[in-house]
């Protein structure tokens, strides 16, 4: 079997460990958002690819679901002694090298699939991981600037630094109408036997992937089906409920999958808190077969069997 999934951070890679579980022979393509990539201290910074690297290579900080296990902060509390910003995002030593091994190869000509897949030689994720494009794509918000009018951060100044704490009237993937999907991300899609896209972040982590043309329109020649990483009206994960304001959709399942729409989705799980939208879809869903499952990854096991009712769902709608 050939699976995609499109992919953010935490969400994504916990359910991701889930799905290699569930199936352990299958072929998985994962296609991470870089969206939220960004340029600190010299150093090019994937977040999202990493977190997927990390966790699935037995190398995250199982606590928090991002950054390096046994991690150091040597290297943050010099660069604070000289008084360098910013000091709100916060690089640990470890998780510094891959920094700096990935800056060199962008430096050097290298594409930023070809780094990644070198990176992954360490790691070894069992899943063959690929940026959504070598093209340089930022998501960045807009908000109100204190001295009147609006202005644009990017996204890991508003989500880390003001914890998406600011009024957003805009959220941006800048560069992303232009970008091309990286080599091997259209292929891996024409040939999947599903698509699922997990709990991540609909606006920012897998919304940025699919506004890079072409992935979208290639995803809806197949089988694709969605977890709900909204619950009862609330994030399991961060703070997508804000991102989902910023765009004026409603923090809830049945508005998540409204949003995708039925030209994408073929399939829609939702936890059992909202069973109801499993019971009576509603006109806004037509098309999409919606089941009620539990849906928290609170260990391998439960989420393993999340990722199994994602996989019998898009058989069903094959």
């Amino acid at each position: 079997m050939r699976i995609v999934v499109p992919a953010g951070g935490v969400g994504g890679a916990r359910f991701l460990r889930g799905l290699k579980a569930a199936a352990p022979e299958a072929k998985i393509t994962v296609i991470g958002n870089t969206g939220d990539d960004i340029t600190l201290f010299g150093l090019r910074v994937c977040p999202d690819l990493d977190t997927v690297m990390y966790t699935l290579g037995g190398g995250i900080n199982e606590q928090q679901g991002w950054g390096r296990a046994g991690e150091g902060f040597a290297v943050r509390e010099e660069l604070a002694a000289y008084g360098v910003e910013p000091q709100w995002f916060t690089l640990g030593d470890r998780d510094i090298a891959t920094h700096i091994v990935r800056t060199q190869m962008l430096g050097a000509g290298y594409p930023l699939s070809a780094v990644t897949e070198a990176l992954c030689d360490r790691w070894r994720p069992g899943v063959r991981l690929l940026p959504m494009s070598d093209d340089r794509v930022e998501t960045h918000v807009v908000v109100d600037d204190p001295d009147g009018g609006r202005r644009a951060i990017h996204f890991q100044e508003w989500w880390v630094r003001h914890r998406a704490g600011l009024p957003a009237h805009e959220i941006v993937a800048v560069g992303a109408e232009r970008a091309a999907p990286a080599p091997g991300v259209l292929a891996a899609i024409e040939e999947a036997d599903a698509v699922l896209l997990p709990p991540s972040n609909p606006v920012v982590s897998v919304g940025t992937i699919l506004q890079v043309p072409g992935i979208r329109e290639a995803m809806e020649r197949r089988p694709v089906v969605g977890v709900s990483g909204i619950i009862g009206g609330s994030p399991v994960h961060g703070m997508a409920d804000a991102c989902l304001s910023a765009i004026g959709v409603e923090s809830s399942a049945r508005a998540v999958a409204e949003h995708y729409g039925s030209a994408l989705l073929d399939g829609w799980l939702v936890d059992e808190a909202d069973a109801g939208v499993a019971a009576e879809p509603g006109p806004g869903l037509d098309g999409i077969a919606v089941r009620a499952v539990p849906l928290y990854m609170s260990d391998l096991e439960a989420t393993a069997a999340i990722a199994r009712a994602a996989l019998d769902l898009a058989a069903e709608r094959r």
